[in-house]
């Protein structure tokens, strides 16, 4: 299946404002582009990519004084199946994971394992398999946690999620994570493009989305608690501990966020 997609973000600025992006899709989707993805900036401004550590496409700029639009547009190719779900099975012991695994069983900024440890092990401990655990989590986090974009809140943890009960797709992500890794499933945050193809359509802005992968029996799976049940058509962006590592852009200066549009769509030529 072919998936049109892409966005017009405008960010209005009064002097000259250095500022980062994650706005390009993850290089593990390059192959399945049909056409170029490339970020067009109104003015045209000078850009350039880096690749941060978590394998990331990082685009850096400097916001002229008045203001930078930034869009892309592209189509890319997707297999139209579900998300994998994970085997079942033994869960791999920590001492044998990979080194450089460890970091997603650690807390985070967004990820407080500290915190919510007694809550997965007094939830979850009797579940003798990662995937049963897994899957546990995802529908504790679905049902717990009430979604509404009116509820997006910039610096809610995992705990916050947990206690309020309420938020937007990252703060399922950071909650499901956080209880993964206090269960020893390695966790990590992802975020990208994620359209209303094979569901009925959401009457509500599109936006990024946020989901999670877990490390199961030597691979990454990936599993959503804000939908709670397999989907098609994801597009990854960029992936890394929680939404620190992951933010569509920062600033480092004042810079105001004057229109934010996003589009998925499932479409059947390359146009």
């Amino acid at each position: 299946m072919l998936i049109r997609a892409g966005y017009e973000i405008r960010f209005e600025t009064e002097m000259p404002t250095p500022m980062m992006a994650l706005l390009s899709i993850h290089p593990s989707r390059h192959k399945d582009l049909k056409t170029p993805q490339r970020i067009e900036t109104f003015p045209d401004i000078p850009i350039y990519n880096f690749e941060d550590a978590f394998g990331n496409i990082c685009t850096r700029l400097t916001v002229p004084p008045g203001g930078v639009t930034l869009s892309a547009d592209f189509v890319i190719e997707d297999s139209g199946e579900v998300d994998v779900r994970a085997p079942d099975g033994p869960q791999m012991p920590v001492e044998e994971l990979p080194d450089e695994i460890l970091l997603y069983l650690l807390g985070s900024r967004y990820c407080e394992t500290d915190r919510l440890m007694d809550v997965a092990w007094s939830e979850f401990g009797a579940i003798d398999t990662a995937r049963g655990r897994v899957e546990a989590i995802v529908a504790f986090v679905h049902e717990h946690i009430r979604f509404g974009y009116e509820h997006a809140r910039a610096d809610r943890t995992a705990w916050n999620g947990y206690q309020e009960q309420i938020g937007v797709c990252r703060d399922f992500a950071h909650l499901a994570i956080t209880l993964c890794r206090c269960m020893n499933i390695p966790a990590r945050y992802c975020t990208g493009y994620l359209g209303d193809i094979g569901v009925p359509p959401v009457d509500a802005p599109m936006d990024f989305s946020a989901w999670f992968d877990v490390y199961i029996d030597g691979e990454w799976y990936t599993y959503d608690a804000r939908h709670a049940r397999p989907r098609i058509g994801r597009i990854l962006m960029a992936r890394g501990r929680d939404a620190t590592d992951t933010a569509l852009t920062t600033a480092f200066g004042r810079a105001i966020l004057a229109s934010f549009i996003v589009h998925t769509d499932e479409v059947l030529t390359v146009a």
